[in-house]
């Protein structure tokens, strides 16, 4: 049985190798360049700090990426509870079971003719798709902050619902309530800009 691969750590190469990878990682999630930039920053940071404790089980940009995951987890969090408003603002009576269908409410299905309509979604070509990406981008950025966090690390960073929870300190049930006003919001965004 072959020996399983050592990886090793090389700081000063990071800004070469990963700075990059990392502001674009980092600049999709907080959609603010200064702030993106300070995030690969802290993650370069907290990695020198850290970098005794590498193990070498994982490849170099991978730990330096969960480092940056944590960073703007953290971002998301300050945003969240900094905000004037209560979470209550985003707690409903969800009762009435009119947001999905079905038993698992997190699987994004919509009710029919509450989805988006699928000919403003489909992009022929490269040009449309980059079109669309920047206005979704635009869409996220224009999204209160809690919003944008839920939708952030559910939908493009596909985390589970248990994980969004807790980092996020909300309930199942905000997260849905949440979860569904962004969509909505994202909807009427992107169908408004992109005609």
């Amino acid at each position: 049985m072959a020996d399983e691969v050592k990886h090793t750590i090389e700081p000063q190469f990071w800004v070469d190798r990963y700075g990059d990878y990392l502001y674009n990682y980092a600049i999709v999630r907080v959609n603010d360049a200064e702030k993106a930039g300070d995030l690969v920053q802290d993650t370069f940071l907290a990695g020198l700090k850290a970098k005794d404790n590498f193990q070498g089980r994982s490849a170099e940009r991978t730990w330096l990426i969960s480092i940056l995951k944590r960073k703007i987890i953290d971002t998301y969090r300050r945003n969240a509870t900094s905000r004037e408003s209560s979470i209550n603002e985003y707690q409903e009576d969800i009762s009435d079971g009119d947001f999905y269908r079905g038993d698992d409410p997190f699987k994004g299905h919509w009710l029919e003719g509450k989805g988006p309509n699928s000919h403003s979604l489909m992009p022929e070509g490269e040009l449309e798709q980059d079109e669309l990406r920047q206005i979704i981008e635009k869409c996220i950025s224009l999204l209160p902050p809690k919003l944008a966090s839920v939708f952030i690390m559910k939908l493009i960073d596909e985390a589970e619902s248990v994980e969004v929870c807790k980092e996020l300190e909300i309930t199942p049930s905000n997260l849905w309530v949440i979860l569904h006003r962004a969509r909505l919001k994202m909807r009427e965004c992107v169908e408004s800009k992109w005609i």
